[in-house]
């Protein structure tokens, strides 16, 4: 392939005939070697950049601000990539200075040349097809990249809160699985009163279930866009009916009910939507790093530990001690969940940072939250699958540690009162005596009195009635 002479304001550059892409994205490419992650690393933000563009050319044309034959053909180049095709011109890094303007011209290049040789054309023959005033128009990098990253954020909280799904239909599985398991629980690592593991592992679905909702509220949030604000949301260099037009079309290429806010101002600079779906983010990942600390812990020995529970056996756990395994599955939900954790703090700062009429910092925003969602999707589908769906259960060593406690005395309590309870406490520790035979040897409560009494159903249950 030859060369073509493209050029901006900047100077005049030679661009290879075999790339889609401009003289900007080209700028972009030598200035931006940050992290690279490119654009083609996140198809779905491609996508959404694409369906704007899509959006906007549609509503041009029935403002009568462009004529039908450039906007079929931006169109045609729009569901081109939509399809699945020309994601490898996507090529400027995530990490940019100028508040996304490379990732927008990325698409307009990219799409004017696609709709240009559709059009019969070469590629970089701007006069028929210009990525400024045909695939642009109407629009702002400020309003058409924060546009593309809340219809991606739509999409990949739709992603995470199906994973989320999988994962808490799992620990239901073993809830059920381990219903009449018992077994000891414990607060501050220290023994406590009886529960079953299957109640253990219903937990974790309740609290799953509840972040669930959580995100689908945050979802919400992305649906309020600012397109049509143009520049600082004035609506600058765009028709007056505009925003209500790309609004109609805008949900008809989506499939969603987006709205433009009715203070594009406002709606241009505020950053408040990223800081809440990211505050959600942490606080799933906070809690899904909670529940692998306790399989952990659950899994523990298997000889000098807990070891109420097996976790599959999934790789050697070490290259210096045969036959140690690790769990390794849990860790590596933690280690995400920690990065989670941590990319909160940059999206806080990041949208902290903005200064009067826009905040420049939604690339690293955009990135923060692209990859804390697909890590926490895939870190979902990893404990489910390799981890959560193989669990087995020592039942033995459950009812062991429930009937050697010393937690067990609370549920005499109410039959023998505290201080008693309190004394055979302190003597089991003291012997390693078991709380029923001291019971029983200093009369307190018959044999069979304490054999109901350590039923599981009165240790599991609300039992107590009101005295006559």
């Amino acid at each position: 392939m030859g060369t073509r002479k493209e050029h901006d304001f900047i100077g005049e550059l030679e661009i290879s005939d075999d790339v889609y892409y401009g003289v900007q994205t080209f700028r972009a490419v030598e200035n931006f070697d940050i992290s690279h992650d490119r654009l083609q690393n996140f198809p779905r933000f491609v996508r959404a950049l694409v369906r704007v563009k899509k959006a906007a050319a549609m509503a041009n044309c029935e403002l009568g601000l462009l004529d039908k034959e450039k906007e079929q053909a931006i169109i045609k180049a729009c569901d081109k990539i939509l399809e699945g095709g020309y994601y490898e011109q996507f090529v400027v890094d995530m990490f940019q200075g100028g508040a996304g303007t490379s990732t927008n011209m990325n698409a307009n290049e990219v799409i004017a040349n696609i709709g240009l040789e559709l059009m019969g054309h070469k590629k970089g023959e701007y006069k028929y097809l210009h990525p400024n005033d045909h695939v642009n128009l109407s629009q702002s990098t400020n309003d058409a990249y924060p546009t593309a990253l809340k219809i991606a954020l739509h999409n990949y909280l739709s992603d995470l809160a199906e994973a989320m799904e999988h994962l808490k239909k799992s620990y239901e599985k073993k809830a059920v699985e381990f219903k009449d398991v018992l077994k000891m629980g414990r607060t501050q690592l220290q023994d406590a009163v009886p529960m079953t593991l299957g109640r253990e592992f219903q937990t974790f679905a309740v609290m799953i279930a509840e972040d669930i909702q959580r995100v689908l509220e945050a979802r919400k949030l992305v649906l309020e866009i600012n397109l049509g604000g143009t520049a600082i949301g004035t609506g600058i260099n765009s028709h007056p009916d505009y925003p209500k037009v790309v609004e109609k079309k805008i949900r008809e290429v989506t499939g969603f009910d987006y709205t433009v806010a009715e203070d594009l101002i406002e709606a241009t600079q505020d950053t408040g939507a990223y800081v809440q779906i990211s505050g959600v983010l942490k606080r799933v990942a906070t809690k899904l790093s909670k529940v692998c600390n306790d399989l952990r812990l659950l899994s523990s020995g298997p000889r000098c530990g807990l070891n109420e529970i097996n976790l599959p056996k999934m790789q050697p756990g070490s290259s210096i001690m045969p036959g140690k395994v690790n769990p390794v599955i849990p860790e590596v939900v933690n280690q995400v969940c920690f990065f989670v954790i941590g990319a909160d703090v940059t999206v806080t700062f990041a949208c902290e940072g903005g200064q009067l009429q826009l905040n420049v910092f939604e690339p690293v925003v955009a990135y923060s939250l692209f990859n804390s969602i697909i890590m926490l999707e895939k870190a979902m589908h990893t404990l489910a699958d390799k981890c959560i769906d193989n669990i087995t259960a020592n039942e033995k060593v459950c009812a062991d540690f429930v009937y050697n406690s010393v937690g067990i005395v609370t549920a005499l309590n109410p039959y023998i009162g505290y201080e008693n309870s309190a004394s055979i406490a302190k003597e089991a520790m003291n012997t390693g005596k078991s709380i029923a035979d001291i019971a029983l040897t200093r009369g307190l409560l018959s044999k069979e009195q304490i054999d109901e009494i350590l039923t599981p159903a009165n240790m599991l249950n609300p039992h107590m009635t009101a005295k006559k």
